[in-house]
């Protein structure tokens, strides 16, 4: 029900005149409309509707009072009503479930996480809207945290937060207003307790044994299994495998399995059975973070066993350079090519001797840079049988086998003034073989040319005489430095020209201008030739 009237407002001219009263401004003749009402003659005022402070907590009015004509008898008169408060309101939690996260391990003292409400009633003139904090109950009910009561801190209590045992906590937290004698309100707080690295991987087992094929490299040889207690997935759970001892040569190398942890322990090089036959390694495990707590480093051994397999045959050395001089006799011994067999249990040893089937030629196309490269075959006698391959060079020395000849070997001249013709000398041989050389013509061929070196390796050749238009034979014997001779026709095409031969017809002259005689002591060289 409305309350009671509030006051009167009485004017002093009301014994001289009568009075009527009025109020206007918010709650009266504007909103909320009706709120407060004045009795038109005695001037008490009322409340027609509770009121509410969280709404509305001041209403200001203005009072007015006139005579019966209508005539204003006071000025207007300003009301401040204001609305104290009552504990109507509970306070309320601004979740209805809190989560926080606490590292296992943590001291007393260490701050949680906030809890927060509010409360809609006065807490600066009453304490209806002051809020006190507490705790109503903790599941499990191992009492490890507090709450400040005033600002709704959850802090650690009590030492033995340990996520493996129990991996959180809920709190039923009470607010009450009135500081803390009010009403009540009840939220959920959720204590999530994260891991940290309070528990070091084990191996489980700890001894091992593997085998593995010599010369296999990247094979598997063991999965060496661990138990970790932490947060699987976690930089607390993750193993770091370390091989300790046994493995001066680097001849393993072990991974993390990132699904299963496994250590995976393989073979980094190839394994040597002759050299070593069995290995005794030590394997140690951390995470990839450190432990909080000072805990000792599990070990395991590994006993990892060599077995052996045929292998094949080894040339000494890989690669052979043997010289020889081309004009080796066919048959005749080159040199000798050994392979020796790595497996020391069959002690095998093979030697073979090379010798030439063909005769050699430096200046074969076969001979790339003087050399003859052949791939030699070894093959043991091992179950499956194994073919090593080396590898001989035949670096061929060269000999005087080849006589100096011009390049080109045809050219077209005019009869009246002609050009000389520049020739090169091409000699197959190496030097000391070729260069200086000496030119000289041949069969008669002296009577219409001339011949003169006029480089390391040209000669120029001039007509001398007019000649019929036609084909000519020029003999040309050239000689290297050894003193090896080669006799080389050289065509000419002799045209009927002046200066440089353009457009030269060709006659079917040949040898022109050479006598019988001439023609004769030709078919007599070339006979004693043959």
């Amino acid at each position: 029900p409305p309350p009671p009237p509030h006051c009167q407002i009485k004017s002093n001219k009301d014994k001289e005149t009568k009075v009527f009263y009025s109020i206007t401004g918010q709650g009266a003749d504007t909103p909320p409309v009706g709120v407060f009402t004045i009795e038109r003659e005695t001037g008490w005022l009322e409340v027609t509707k509770p009121l509410d402070r969280e709404e509305i907590n001041r209403y200001i009015l203005f009072s007015h009072a006139v005579s019966a004509n209508g005539q204003r008898v006071e000025e207007p008169m300003e009301i401040i009503i204001t609305v104290t408060d009552q504990n109507d309101n509970r306070p309320m939690f601004t979740k209805q479930v809190f989560v926080g996260y606490i590292e296992e391990g943590a001291k007393p003292g260490t701050s949680v996480m906030t809890v927060n409400a509010t409360d809609a009633d006065d807490a600066v003139n009453v304490d209806n809207g002051i809020i006190r904090y507490s705790i109503l109950s903790q599941e499990p009910p191992h009492q490890m945290f507090t709450i400040d009561p005033e600002k709704g801190i959850i802090s650690v209590i009590a030492t033995g937060l340990d996520r493996e045992s129990t991996p959180n906590y809920t709190l039923i937290i009470q607010a009450a207003d009135q500081e803390g004698k009010g009403l009540t309100n009840t939220a959920t707080a959720i204590i999530e307790v994260t891991d940290a690295n309070d528990n070091p991987p084990i191996f489980d087992p700890t001894a091992y044994e593997g085998v593995v094929e010599e010369n296999k490299v990247g094979v598997v040889v063991a999965r060496l299994k661990v138990k970790d207690l932490d947060m699987q997935g976690s930089p607390a759970w993750r193993a770091v495998y370390h091989i300790k001892s046994g493995d001066q040569d680097n001849d393993f190398s072990i991974t993390t399995d990132p699904k299963t942890n496994d250590g995976i322990l393989r073979t980094a090089k190839g394994l040597d059975y002759e050299m070593k036959k069995r290995y005794e390694l030590m394997v140690t495990v951390e995470n990839e973070v450190p432990l909080t707590v000072s805990l000792p480093t599990s070990t395991a051994s590994v006993l990892v066993i060599v077995t052996d397999v045929n292998e094949a045959p080894i040339f000494m050395p890989p690669v052979k350079r043997v010289q020889v001089s081309e004009d080796l006799p066919v048959g005749q011994e080159v040199t000798s090519y050994t392979a020796q067999d790595p497996d020391k249990d069959q002690r095998q040893k093979i030697t073979g001797i090379i010798t030439g089937a063909q005769a050699l030629d430096r200046e074969s196309a076969y001979a790339l840079n003087s050399t003859y490269k052949a791939i030699v075959l070894a093959v043991d006698s091992g179950a499956p049988d194994a073919t090593g391959t080396g590898t001989l060079l035949l670096v061929l020395q060269d000999v005087n086998d080849n006589g100096p000849m011009p390049e080109p070997r045809f050219f077209d001249i005019c009869n009246r003034q002609p050009e000389e013709q520049t020739l090169t000398i091409v000699d197959k041989d190496l030097p000391p073989n070729t260069y200086p050389f000496q030119a000289a013509l041949e069969y008669g061929s002296g009577t219409n040319w001339t011949v003169k070196v006029t480089g390391q390796d040209t000669l120029v050749l001039n007509l001398v005489k007019e000649l019929e238009p036609g084909e000519y034979n020029i003999f040309l014997k050239l000689t290297d430095s050894q003193g090896k001779a080669q006799v080389t026709s050289v065509k000419a095409q002799v045209c009927e020209c002046k200066g440089m031969a353009k457009n030269c017809e060709r006659r079917a002259r040949v040898v022109g201008g050479l006598g019988v005689p001439a023609i004769l002591g030709i078919l007599g060289g070339i006979l004693a030739l043959l």
